[in-house]
């Protein structure tokens, strides 16, 4: 139900029998043909450019051609009750008010799937968060976890069959630091050793925390061989952080629908498979590497090495497959990891990267295509750095868990819908900053509470008339009517299918908490003038409201509902 979309087809559809009465022509490639939401100091309903883009196609003036255009629309389109030539020769087009009236039946009906467009489906894998199970969620880890989980919502809300996933990193040296770190907070506890001064260790407050559990659960009796206890410690020390990091994932209102594990593709000799099916198509060869940019060249030792040409496909240097020890890099085991993607034939991958992660982009996406012969496509969106800020200096919060602050922290400072809405307010690939200020007080200027005081502005209405905000209101013809202000108001409502058409297609869900700013403005500057003039208050001093207005707030709340929803923000009934 995309007004505009809709219309797009319906005018050119109109034009192609002017056509076939050879009165214009039209090329067979017409790309720029458009219907928008003309500005507002026009105050059309929509716009065309058709007589703009046509006119030199047919050797006229696009204003005496948007002449003819404009008498044939108004003889083959009765909801359009006037049509004017804007400017250079646009065509901005006015509805009778009976189509608002359809239209906003339409809206009510549709209700929950109002803005959906369900004609496209594929099946996506969302990859995001994948932060290395050593410790707590931090900020950074925070907006690729919102990020994720919106593009995931708005995909799904559009019919697409989504699946959120965690690759859990638990192999190489950082998890051997940080079962070594959970070891030695263990002896400090039961035998009063000292921890080691080793900044490879984790000296956070958490690791103490996972000891004293391990120690609890009893199920490792005797500490004294590191060796011997090694796999066991390894096990119950990576249960507790992933119990740690899906914590603070559901604080965030974050599930994931599938966690895959390193060290199962490597027990499983997924990387050694994957790596042969390479070599046989010719990917993989021995060589050596030059020292990289910025590393000391002094220690730096070239050797031969297995080596993966992914500047075939268009990387800045050939990557190492295996560490000068035999064990496997990381790189490694992420092309085993995507093998396995590919393996379970979703259409479209999509990996959420942190900004530390930015440069890591060109080789995965070359490993995908050698892997699947450039048959599958592999997305990476990278989640830019969040910086905090208070009063208007940087702002620095407790860091319980150790060096940085963690998702905890965060939410228990401003909450779950503040933070969500929040990291949604720029687009992911430029930095954000985070004003404590702005989303703890209540006003215009915090947008959260703005979108939610809208809708809990229009339960109160419902609540005065004791009606239920789903109740059916019949609409009659002959009584329907709104004012400019209500008008301009549903030709926001109607932009709503275009804003998630637009979000979904370009995956960039932040469009969404603009337009909900943008929407929920036009309803209170409309609020505002009943303080002034009793005309345009929602409620009359005798406890009524005109069936017209009241259907409006009902399709106002549903677009309120849908795309807080979408953005796993809560609509609170009353503030």
């Amino acid at each position: 139900m995309n007004l505009f979309l809709d219309y797009q087809k319906k005018i050119f559809n109109s034009l192609k029998s002017l056509e076939k009465k050879n009165l214009i022509h039209i090329p067979s490639q017409l790309k720029s043909f458009t219907v928008e939401l003309p500005p507002k100091s026009q105050r059309a309903d929509i716009s065309c450019n058709a007589a703009m883009i046509l006119a030199k196609v047919n050797n006229s003036s696009p204003v005496k051609l948007a002449e003819i255009f404009k008498k044939h629309l108004l003889s083959k389109f009765k909801e359009f009750k006037n049509v004017e030539i804007a400017g250079p020769g646009f065509l901005n087009i006015h509805f009778h008010i009976s189509f608002w009236k359809e239209y906003l039946t339409k809206v009510i009906q549709l209700d929950s799937k109002y803005g959906s467009n369900k004609s496209f489906k594929k099946k996506y894998n969302i990859e995001f968060v994948s932060a290395n199970p050593t410790g707590p969620l931090h900020v950074g880890h925070c907006r690729g976890a919102v990020l994720g989980d919106t593009l995931s919502n708005l995909l799904s809300f559009n019919g697409h069959k989504v699946t959120k996933e965690y690759y859990v990193n638990d192999h190489g040296d950082q998890i051997k630091n940080f079962v070594t770190s959970v070891y030695y907070r263990i002896l400090e506890i039961i035998k009063n050793k000292p921890f080691p001064n080793n900044k490879d260790l984790y000296p956070g407050d958490y690791i103490i925390d996972i000891a004293r559990k391990i120690i609890k659960k009893k199920s490792i009796k005797n500490f004294n061989n590191f060796e011997k206890i090694y796999n066991k410690l390894f096990s119950e020390s990576l249960k507790c952080s992933m119990q740690l990091i899906m914590c603070d994932l559901n604080l965030l209102g974050v599930k994931h629908n599938n966690f895959v594990y390193e060290s199962k593709l490597i027990d499983n000799k997924m990387v050694s498979k994957t790596v042969k099916k390479l070599q046989k198509e010719n990917y993989i060869y021995n060589g050596k590497l030059e020292a990289p940019k910025g590393e000391q060249t002094k220690d730096w030792k070239m050797r031969n090495q297995l080596l993966f040409k992914s500047t075939v496909f268009g990387d800045d240097a050939d990557r190492p497959l295996q560490k000068a020890d035999g064990a496997w890099t990381y790189f490694a085991g992420d092309i085993a990891y995507h093998a396995d993607k590919i393996s379970r034939k979703f259409d479209v991958l999509i990996n959420i990267l942190g900004a530390d992660h930015a440069g890591y982009t060109k080789r995965i996406l070359s490993a995908t295509k050698a892997i699947s012969k450039s048959k599958v496509n592999l997305i990476c969106k990278v989640s830019q750095l969040v910086k905090l800020f208070k009063n208007g200096k940087p702002f620095k919060m407790s860091k319980r868990r150790g060096d940085y602050i963690t998702v905890e922290d965060l939410i228990k400072e401003v909450g779950k819908d503040s933070t969500r809405f929040m990291m949604l307010s720029r687009s992911n690939d430029v930095e954000l900053d985070f004003d404590f200020e702005k989303v703890t007080e209540k006003s215009k200027d915090n947008p959260v509470f703005y979108v939610q005081y809208g809708y809990a502005r229009i339960n109160s209405i419902f609540r005065l008339l004791k009606l239920n905000l789903k109740a059916k209101i019949k609409l009659d013809n002959k009584k329907f009517t709104l004012n400019q202000y209500e008008i301009e108001i549903l030709k926001k409502i109607s932009e709503w299918p275009k804003c998630v058409e637009l979000s979904s297609f370009k995956l960039e869900p932040h469009r969404i908490p603009f337009y909900l700013y943008e929407l929920v403005s036009l309803f209170h500057s409309y609020w505002n003038l009943g303080n002034d003039n009793k005309e345009f208050r929602f409620v009359s001093e005798r406890g009524k409201l005109n069936s017209s207005r009241l259907v409006l707030l009902q399709a106002l709340s549903i677009v309120i509902k849908n795309g807080m929803s979408i953005l796993g923000v809560s609509t609170p009934s009353s503030m």
